[in-house]
């Protein structure tokens, strides 16, 4: 009869208490009967919802540039609220409607993001929510 042994391997994982934790963030006035946050932090790293480039009223900019640039600053005001900022970004996912646009978006874009460019990628769709041109979701890490 062959004896066999038996190897018992234990990890142990050193995790800070936050691990898992959620803590869900919105924009400053943002309406409660929404059915998303616009932000969902696990430990160090939050998650932004797509964002529109809406004003506080829910109206869009004439010109594209604009409309780009109220996106980001919507994007700022989630990072403020959870207590990041810009420099927090790590990835950015750009939707946009027609990319053509696409260098005029990328001139407002460095306006944010100065050096130290998160990775990003730009996607062509048909269509977005609203008749937006273009739609922001980001990921941001807490800097130790």
């Amino acid at each position: 009869m062959k004896k066999f042994a038996t190897i018992v391997l234990f990890l142990t994982v050193a995790a800070a208490p936050a691990v898992g934790q959620r803590k869900y963030h919105n924009m400053p006035g943002a309406a409660p009967t929404r059915p998303y946050s616009d932000a969902v932090q696990v430990g160090d790293t939050l998650y932004l919802a797509g964002k529109l480039g809406t004003d506080p009223k829910g109206e869009y900019p004439k010109e594209f540039a604009d409309e780009v640039r109220q996106c980001l600053k919507n994007q700022g005001e989630v990072l403020k609220a959870a207590g990041f900022d810009f420099g927090d970004v790590v990835k950015v996912t750009v939707f946009m409607t027609d990319l053509s646009q696409f260098d005029a978006m990328n001139k407002v874009y460095v306006e944010f993001f100065k050096a130290d460019r998160p990775a990003r990628s730009t996607v062509g769709v048909a269509s977005l929510v609203r008749n937006a041109h273009i739609e922001i979701e980001m990921v941001a890490v807490k800097k130790k």
